[in-house]
């Protein structure tokens, strides 16, 4: 498995190795301890979800309050999307800043992003099938989202996708500047204490 870390501190693109013969395919999608190596901490799987996505069909920004926050790893497994990471942590170096990961059913990459950062996807296929595995489970007095359209964060959105399909929710959030002002935004150094604390954890179970 090849990992590359994004232009987003704390946001990874992980490439498996494809095993292909006369019956088809094999690969490993996910690797607990080479994700460890690469983070410092183990991911603490608290609950897997799965989506399936009209063509167009944007999902996002959504984020969760520190602590303990959502961290995700998120994978294609029909279809495919592009991937946005966003960093809506206040003080970070790249705060208002986002990379892109394309995610499918050929490559088989999966993108992990830390807690604290924003996450969105745009489908470029039907049934574009998502699945993630995240660190806590789903508290709606903590999750939070930023609208995906909002031209401070200026998401692009590929020719492909055609015309963005949002959900009410979604539309109706606030921009980055008016999370900000709503003191919804996770900070850069609460994020990276977080970050630390988990390390620390990890290496106290060796």
């Amino acid at each position: 498995m090849q990992i590359r870390e994004l232009k987003i501190p704390d946001a990874y693109e992980l490439t498996p190795k494809q095993h292909a013969d006369d019956r088809g395919l094999f690969l490993e999608w996910y690797r607990f301890d080479r994700l460890e190596e690469t983070i410092g901490h183990a991911l603490d799987l608290r609950q897997a979800n799965l989506s399936v996505s009209r063509k167009g069909v944007v999902r996002g920004i959504h984020f969760a309050s520190i602590p303990r926050g959502q961290a995700k790893y998120v994978t294609a497994v029909s279809g495919a999307v592009l991937d946005y990471v966003i960093d809506i942590r206040v003080g970070s170096p790249t705060f208002g800043q986002w990379d892109s990961v394309l995610l499918d059913d050929v490559e088989h990459r999966s993108v992990y992003l830390a807690e604290g950062l924003g996450h969105a996807f745009v489908a470029l296929t039907d049934n574009a099938t998502v699945t993630y595995l995240v660190s806590d489970t789903f508290n709606p007095t903590r999750e939070h989202g930023i609208n995906p359209l909002d031209s401070d964060v200026a998401l692009v959105f590929p020719l492909e996708a055609g015309v963005p399909l949002l959900s009410e929710k979604d539309t109706e959030g606030p921009s980055l500047m008016e999370a900000q002002s709503l003191g919804l935004l996770p900070t850069w150094a609460e994020s990276r204490a977080f970050y630390e604390s988990l390390n620390g954890s990890s290496i106290g179970k060796a």
